[in-house]
């Protein structure tokens, strides 16, 4: 008696790494949804108090403490969603590239962005890279306020290296494993910008160039531009 044999199912492995992949995005959207929450909620918690104070207090130092402390954790909640939204979208690809000549002094986010913040900079006189602008600032702010995170200095240092511009960016020590994107369970942080590495992942890949750690350092490195070339 003959029987059929039966092929090899060869979904298996694919469905195992599509769960996989679930598990971890899920794992990864809770992290998220934590870290907005815990803000969230200190914001609503002293906006309610303020709601309840005389007119007098709200105006007094009870009152400024209240409101500092409103503004300081709806500040980090827009800055957790901002950069949550913009990996969402490159990960969608839906935020067109338009590659331009830029210089790469002109990628140093605007200071009132930053923040008071002790910054040092150091960037290749006349270095061009070929970005999009934009995005590049948003990789360069994440990975400042990720380096400001402890109040200490941060130094920004960029050259060209053959065909690339590195940008170093030194502070506050990074682990090569904060690359990846957070999990449930992982440490966050009090300023908002534990998402911000994601992102400027995120940012650097889709503008045909890498984010690394070295020595404990974020490097952003973004493809160089000729000058001849940017001239014409």
């Amino acid at each position: 008696m003959s029987t059929t044999p039966i092929p090899p199912d060869r979904s298996a492995p694919e469905t195992e790494e599509r769960a996989e992949e679930t598990n971890q995005r899920a794992s990864h959207l809770a992290f998220v949804a934590h870290e907005i929450r815990n803000p969230l909620a200190t914001a609503l918690w002293s906006a309610e108090l303020l709601g309840r104070l005389a007119a007098e207090e709200r105006g007094g130092a009870r009152g400024e403490k209240l409101t500092r402390m409103c503004l300081r954790a709806i500040m980090r909640v827009r800055r957790l969603i901002e950069d949550h939204l913009l990996a969402e979208r490159l990960d969608a690809a839906g935020i067109p590239v338009v590659l331009d000549a830029v210089a790469v002094s002109d990628l140093m986010p605007d200071a009132a962005t930053l923040g008071p913040i002790a910054l040092s900079v150091d960037l290749e006189p006349g270095a061009l890279v070929a970005t999009d602008a934009q995005l590049a600032r948003r990789a360069m702010e994440a990975a400042i306020l990720v380096a400001a995170r402890e109040d200490g200095p941060v130094r920004v240092i960029g050259s060209r290296e053959g065909s690339a511009v590195r940008i170093r960016i030194e502070g506050a020590p990074v682990e090569p494993g904060e690359l990846a994107d957070r999990r449930r369970g992982d440490a966050g942080d009090s300023q908002g910008t534990s998402l911000g590495v994601g992102a400027a992942r995120r940012v650097a890949a889709a503008l045909g160039g890498s984010l690394s750690v070295e020595e404990r350092a974020l490097v952003l490195e973004l493809p160089a531009l000729d000058r001849a070339k940017g001239d014409g």
